[in-house]
């Protein structure tokens, strides 16, 4: 997460060994220089990176006394490192196809995997996000829930925004397109596309063939743009950063097939190669006005490095 605040590092508790540890709290002093989430996987024990990035966001460790939620918080020799009830934080639910990047009482924000529905699905035994983190609120307390803000395709990985209240929920909702303020994709394309471009079509979905169609003049569908800049390439693909001005059902897949460069793997819209075994689509970032705090905030995410191999 980064805000239009800087965090400010914690500062040395020169007294920390003179306070009484709380209950429930496990206590470890630093020996050498090193990163929060590697030092707690060495002194959990802990075979998931999830499962122990899940004891972080639910605030479950102090530096000096201080709860610390970022992983690649640095640990000095001499700090004080407090973990709350070992036991229960390693038995928290483990994610798959996910990662919580943050969280707090009214969002959780995660980066999905190619190949994970957003939402619950018609299987129910599917480990979808959706189903994965209503378990992992619930591992809190049963009365907890998660509420879908908005999706992406099951193929298309990156960033993902769920509310853990109705009240978010609807505020983001009913207010996306002036609460968001910017959505980012990375997508691999075939061909060599310009360096820079902007298309603005009209789109409308064939209810046979599920699929979203571009056209260049009003027809009665929904307007669309989307904004795209060239960050590498070569004859047979190009990288390129998707900016949403709107953000409409399929929009990049259908803009780029308009485009003539298709997105890697997508061949419903025209794609006659698969690198990457997957979809060449990736959400990369989103900012957005907090529901709560009024805090304009970003998540990120980099794509997956054979988007980047392939385009070189």
């Amino acid at each position: 997460m980064s805000t239009i605040k800087k965090q400010q590092r914690n500062p040395k508790n020169k007294n920390r060994n003179h306070m009484p540890v709380p209950k429930g709290v496990t206590e470890h002093t630093i020996k050498e220089t090193t990163e929060l989430l590697p030092f707690l996987l060495e002194t959990l024990k802990a075979n998931s990176r999830n499962s122990v990035k899940s004891i972080l966001t639910r605030g479950q460790v102090t530096v000096d006394g201080k709860k610390i939620t970022q992983h690649n918080h640095p640990l000095n020799p001499g700090q004080v490192v407090g973990i709350l009830s070992n036991k229960v934080a390693i038995q928290k639910t483990v994610l798959n196809g996910i990662a919580i990047l943050h969280e707090d009482s009214d969002l959780i924000v995660i980066r999905k995997d190619s190949g994970i529905l957003s939402v619950a699905g018609k299987d129910p035994s599917e480990p979808t996000a959706y189903r994965q983190l209503t378990a992992y609120v619930k591992d809190e307390s049963k009365a907890n829930r998660v509420f879908v803000v908005h999706r992406l395709d099951r193929d298309t990985s990156g960033v993902m925004l769920y509310a853990k209240t109705e009240a978010a929920k609807n505020a983001l909702q009913e207010n996306w397109h002036d609460i968001v303020k910017e959505r980012t994709y990375t997508a691999l394309v075939e061909g060599e596309t310009d360096e820079e471009g902007t298309i603005s079509s009209w789109l409308t979905e064939n209810s046979k063939s599920m699929k979203v169609h571009s056209s260049t003049y009003d027809n009665g569908g929904k307007h669309a743009v989307t904004h795209y800049k060239k960050i590498q390439g070569n004859k047979q693909y190009s990288l390129l950063e998707v900016e949403l001005e709107t953000g409409r059902k399929n929009q990049i897949r259908a803009h780029m097939e308009s485009l003539g460069h298709p997105v890697a793997g997508d061949k419903k819209y025209g794609a006659t190669s698969n690198p990457l075994k997957r979809l060449g689509l990736h959400a990369s970032s989103i900012a957005f006005i907090h529901p709560t705090s009024g805090e304009l905030v970003r998540f990120s995410a980099k794509a997956p490095k054979p988007f980047y191999g392939q385009s070189k």
